[in-house]
């Protein structure tokens, strides 16, 4: 069982400087049809315009999760953490009891290409904890690569959710399966390029900014028609 959201049917934020596409419901953006799929609460797809971003604002009992696709964004949050995320890295944060920060693109003439992910939690509370980490050579050697997990096994990023998060980037006629366990789901969103996923006997065409749902499947089988990026949410 599967089913598509297309990249031109979310929902959409335009802010001056921030152009952000909402795979579900998000802010002033409410479908009673997308308002999450299992644990992965939101996806915002954002280009955050040179010298702007988000002031200071607080965040409690979720897991966030920051994917630069192109540019560098810069973090600051109330327990004292200060850096710059780039492509290739990944950003946690286990927002706990409540924690404060703020994201700006620091380059005047540059966009940044960011993915903003939120993962309800599988407990609440507990004190807000946070990591960054460069998963530039995994990226660079394998076709498939574990970013984020519950145990952060394999050296991905812990969360306080049985949910993995994979980063693929395929080049043209390169590809990847990934096998299901029974009681799973999967969520692929595609960060650029265009993909050809088999789900059972179906062939699904995706391009930049589309997502798919799978449930009660044994896996899906991905080959990019062209060159591509996607996101792959293994979850609970």
């Amino acid at each position: 069982m599967f089913s598509v959201r297309k990249s031109n049917q979310r929902g959409s934020g335009e802010h001056g400087w921030l152009h952000s596409k909402h795979s579900f419901s998000f802010a002033n953006y409410r479908d009673p049809k997308f308002m999450g799929f299992r644990s992965l609460r939101v996806i915002n797809e954002d280009l955050i315009d040179g010298g702007s971003g988000f002031g200071a604002h607080p965040h409690d009992n979720m897991e966030i999760i920051s994917y630069v696709a192109s540019g560098a964004l810069e973090h600051k949050d109330s327990m004292g953490n200060s850096s710059v995320i780039q492509p290739d890295e990944v950003q946690r944060m286990s927002a706990g009891t409540g924690i404060v920060h703020s994201e700006y693109n620091k380059m005047p003439e540059k966009q940044v290409h960011l993915f903003q992910i939120w993962i309800e939690p599988s407990s609440h509370g507990g004190a807000p904890t946070y990591a960054q980490k460069s998963f530039a050579k995994p990226l660079a050697e394998q076709d498939k690569v574990l970013v984020v997990s519950e145990l952060g096994r394999d050296g991905s990023l812990a969360i306080k959710q049985d949910a993995d998060l994979f980063i693929s980037r395929l080049s043209e006629g390169k590809a990847i399966s990934h096998t299901l366990r029974p009681g799973r789901a999967l969520w692929l969103q595609v960060v650029r390029g265009s993909l050809a996923v088999k789900v059972g006997a179906e062939t699904i065409q995706l391009e930049s900014g589309d997502g798919l749902a799978v449930e009660k499947e044994a896996g899906i089988d991905v080959k990019a028609s062209k060159a591509a990026e996607l996101l792959m949410f293994d979850l609970k």
